[in-house]
């Protein structure tokens, strides 16, 4: 017998697949699901890592140890403004995730035009900030004199590309929430090798310095917000929504508030606790500066891993929570565990053996003793304890996932007075290695007071054999 099919059945069977397809992170095994959320963004902060580092390899191999000690003095100053972006695209993602696991589109589709116009405005806002408050923060920071207009120039462009930095994090986590996260990997990889290219071209071909450095990171990030936005419009029209959707909604929006300001608050609190360690390396002079600036590049690194777990982990339970299967949340929790472990075995071998050529790398014939040293042992303490890291970012993912926000802010704040504390009090008498020892008491602390609260949690005690099939 033949079936005569129409095409109005046909598009709907394809778009049925469509859907189910995006929801496998409420479908699939937990461990699966949250490999496969988790690998394009592993691959696509590796990119934007690589960025970063020839960033510093550039600046230190072309221009000078004291444009690259520059560039590290203003690492934990635009750390606020960067965890702002990536605090509001959290809170938006959590609410996005739920609306997505229970199919509400409507409301789903309103929900990322509202994050996209109240972040867009806030950058706004942070941009006029930066550009007044720059130079003040970097002379109260004790930055080296020799480093100090250099650092301001770097400074004055960056908050120039504010909008577009929230721009392109709003909207890849609009991605990540609908479980597309290979669409922020496509443009991190373009961004990346356009920035890279840029940096070469202005700083070797045009002598721009440091500037030139600085123009490269907002045109190619310019360019990647405003073609992921369009692709992001495009991927909307799927869903069936119907016409007249607000821009902004105010509801959708003091949800997104209320998952975004404490994660903001957090990291932008660490991130000025991090200034506050910074003016006390800044205190060791340009050539440690150098060392430390480029220790930090290389553990942003490591922290590639941990980012992508923490945020898969965190979209996984907010879209089994708005899907209704809070039963998986626990099973998605220990694979993401698993997954750190193996991470950490590996980056402590890799650490271990490679602390000496990746100095090298930064500074080439510029590199002086001092730098070498601080750098190689900054990096080979990291190998040892960054595992801990990760364990305390899984947690407050799943946390945060929940909207479950008080105990992980509370946590973070006392992981950063812990790392505040014993820098400024012991680093000044035992010297600055006792930055980088401060860091995993910190993280220890951190993920006990998050762990303890998380085992009470109703929805991750629910749990079944049955949960790790299904």
């Amino acid at each position: 017998m033949r079936y005569n099919i129409s095409k109005a059945k046909r598009t709907a069977g394809k778009e049925y697949v469509l859907m189910s397809d995006k929801q496998y992170l409420i479908t699939d095994a937990p461990g699966r699901a949250l490999l496969r959320f988790s690998l394009p963004m592993i691959i696509g902060s590796f990119f934007q890592q690589t960025y970063t580092m020839i960033d510093s390899m550039v600046v230190g191999r072309y221009v000078s140890e004291s444009a690259l000690a520059a560039v590290g003095a203003c690492y934990a100053f635009t750390n606020i403004f960067i965890w702002s972006a990536q605090g509001g695209g959290i809170g938006a993602s959590v609410v996005v995730s739920r609306l997505f696991g229970g199919q509400d589109y409507r409301k789903m589709t309103t929900a990322v035009r509202t994050a996209l116009t109240m972040f867009l405005l806030i950058s706004l806002g942070l941009m006029a900030v930066g550009l007044f408050i720059s130079r003040p923060v970097m002379v109260l920071l004790r930055t080296p004199a020799e480093s100090l207009d250099a650092s301001l120039i770097y400074l004055n462009i960056y908050f120039l590309g504010l909008p577009f930095l929230f721009l392109y994090n709003i909207v890849s986590s609009m991605f990540n929430a609908l479980g597309n996260s290979r669409i922020p990997l496509y443009f991190l990889i373009f961004s990346s090798v356009l920035n890279i290219f840029l940096d070469i071209w202005f700083v070797r071909s045009f002598h721009m310095g440091i500037a030139g450095v600085a123009w490269a990171t907002l045109l190619a990030q310019g360019i990647s917000a405003a073609a992921s936005l369009m692709v992001l419009r495009s991927d909307l029209r799927k869903y069936k929504t119907g016409r007249g959707l607000p821009i902004f909604d105010r509801d959708l929006a003091g949800q997104m508030w209320a998952v975004a300001w404490p994660s903001t608050l957090q990291q932008s609190t660490v991130s000025i606790g991090m200034m506050v360690v910074q003016s006390v390396v800044n205190t060791f002079g340009a050539a440690a500066l150098a060392g430390y600036s480029a220790g930090m590049r290389i553990e942003n690194y490591c922290c590639v891993p941990w980012t992508a777990f923490n945020s898969a982990i965190s979209t996984y339970t907010a879209q089994n929570i708005g899907a209704g299967k809070n039963e998986r949340i626990r099973a998605g929790f220990c694979s993401t565990c698993r997954m750190i472990l193996v991470c950490s075995i590996l980056l402590f071998v890799i650490l271990e053996a490679a602390a000496d050529p990746l100095m090298k790398a930064f500074l080439g014939s510029n590199l002086s003793a001092e730098a070498a040293r601080v750098g190689a042992e900054y990096i080979r303490w990291d190998g040892i304890c960054v595992g801990l890291l990760g364990l305390k970012m899984a947690i407050d993912g799943t946390l945060r996932g929940a909207a479950d926000t008080k105990a992980f802010t509370i946590a973070n704040l006392v992981n950063l007075g812990i790392r505040v504390a014993l820098s400024f009090i012991l680093a000044p008498v035992f010297g600055i290695r006792m930055v980088w020892i401060a860091s995993p008491i910190g993280w220890t602390a951190n993920a006990l007071i998050s762990g303890l609260h998380l085992r009470k949690r109703p929805w991750f005690r629910r749990s079944d054999a049955g949960s790790r099939r299904n």
